[in-house]
C-alpha cells in the first residue's frame, strides 16, 4: 500500500486528490492547521470510522510556516508521495497580505523540500508542487506552455514562481523526483465562495431562489482558461507515476471572459446576468492578468491526460450544486 501526504487536504484540490488516492488503495495523510473552527467539510465524507471499514485517511496538525512540524511528520510517516497543495491562494488578497502570502506559498514550499532532504527521503519520495498559471501573468506568448517565460503580476504569482523554481532546483541539485503541475484555473462545486466562479454560481442560485438581489464584481473582461478540478487532480497523480520527473501544464486550451462564465451560469437558470451584476472597483487588482490560455499538448502526449469538461459544462454543474444549497437556505429563511 502506497502512502501519500497532502498539504492543503481540506481545500478543493486536496479533497478531490484524497478521494482519488483512496480509490487507488493509498493510505492518505493530510496536514491541517489548528483552528478554533473546523474547516473539513470537503473531506468529512472520506473518514470511515462510522462505516466499519479500515480507516485509510489520517489528519495531522502542522503548518508550512513551521519547519519543525514538517520534519517530525516526515520522520514519522516516510511517505512515498508528497503533494504540496497548501497556499494562501487568493490572488486579490495577496496584495493585502503580501508577506504572509510569500511565506506560506513561496517559502513554505522550500521548507517542505528541505524537510525531505533533511529526513533523507530525497531518493525515495516523489514530490508534486502545485504551480499556477498566474505565474505567466503578463503573458509573453499565446497559448502558454511549459517553456513560456514567466511574468508574475501579484504577490501570489511571485510566491508561486519561487516555489516553482525551488522545485526545479531541488530536482537538479539532489536528484529528487519532483514535478511541478502548472495548472490553469480549475473550478468545482467545492471551490471557495470568495473565488469569482463560485461567487457567480452561488449568487445565481440564490437570486433564482429570491435570497439575493445583486452580485458585485470587479473586472469581468479578463480571460481565463477554466477546467474541472476533479479531472486536474488525476493529472497531478499521473505526473508522479512517470519514469522521470518533469513539469506539465494542465489546461483546456480555451479562453473565456468572466462575462462568458456569467452568461453560462445565469443562463443555466434562465436568468440574464446583466439584470443583476454590479461593478465595484474594490475588487480590481492593482496589476491585472488579462489573458490566460494553456496548451496541454505535453500532458496529453506524456501523461495521456486531457480535459473532458469545458467552461459551459463546468458552470452548469456548479450552478446545479449551488441551487441545492440555495434551496436548503430558502427552507430555513
Amino acid at each position: 500500500m502506497k502512502k501519500a501526504l497532502i498539504t492543503g487536504i481540506t481545500g478543493q484540490d486536496g479533497s478531490y486528490l484524497a478521494e482519488l488516492l483512496l480509490d487507488k488503495g493509498y493510505e492518505v495523510h493530510g496536514i491541517v492547521r489548528r483552528s478554533s473552527s473546523l474547516n473539513r467539510g470537503r473531506i468529512d465524507h472520506l473518514r470511515q470510522w462510522e462505516t466499519g471499514k479500515k480507516q485509510k485517511l489520517f489528519l495531522h496538525y502542522g503548518d508550512l510556516a513551521d519547519s519543525v512540524s514538517l520534519v517530525k511528520l516526515l520522520y514519522e510517516l516516510k511517505p512515498d508521495e508528497i503533494y504540496n497543495l497548501a497556499a494562501q491562494s487568493h490572488v486579490r488578497v495577496s496584495f493585502d497580505v503580501p508577506e504572509y502570502t510569500q511565506d506560506i506559498t513561496g517559502v513554505g514550499a522550500g521548507r517542505i523540500l528541505e524537510a525531505i532532504r533533511e529526513v533523507g527521503l530525497a531518493k525515495k519520495v516523489r514530490f508534486y508542487q502545485a504551480s499556477s498559471s498566474e505565474m505567466f501573468g503578463k503573458v509573453q506568448e499565446v497559448p502558454q506552455t511549459e517553456t513560456t517565460p514567466l511574468y508574475p503580476r501579484s504577490p501570489y504569482a511571485c510566491a508561486k514562481v519561487m516555489a516553482h523554481y525551488l522545485t526545479i532546483n531541488y530536482r537538479e541539485s539532489y536528484n529528487l523526483f519532483a514535478c511541478s503541475g502548472i495548472l490553469f484555473n480549475h473550478e468545482s462545486p467545492r471551490r471557495g465562495e470568495a473565488f469569482v466562479t463560485r461567487k457567480i454560481t452561488l449568487a445565481a442560485a440564490r437570486i433564482k431562489m429570491g435570497l439575493q438581489k445583486t452580485l458585485v464584481l470587479g473586472n469581468i473582461d479578463s480571460k481565463r482558461d477554466w477546467g474541472y478540478a476533479k479531472e486536474y487532480v488525476e493529472g497531478m497523480w499521473r505526473m508522479l507515476q512517470q519514469d522521470k520527473p518533469d513539469d506539465f501544464v494542465l489546461a483546456t486550451n480555451e479562453t473565456h471572459t468572466v462575462k462568458d462564465f456569467l452568461a453560462a451560469s445565469f443562463g443555466a437558470l434562465d436568468l440574464d446576468w446583466k439584470d443583476y451584476v454590479k461593478f465595484d472597483a474594490r475588487y480590481l487588482r492593482p496589476a491585472e492578468v488579462d489573458l490566460l490560455i494553456g496548451s496541454y499538448r505535453k500532458a496529453k502526449k506524456k501523461l495521456g491526460w486531457e480535459p473532458k469538461t469545458r467552461m459551459a459544462g463546468l458552470a452548469k454543474l456548479m450552478v446545479e450544486s449551488d441551487l441545492e444549497i440555495a434551496k436548503r437556505e430558502a427552507k430555513l429563511a
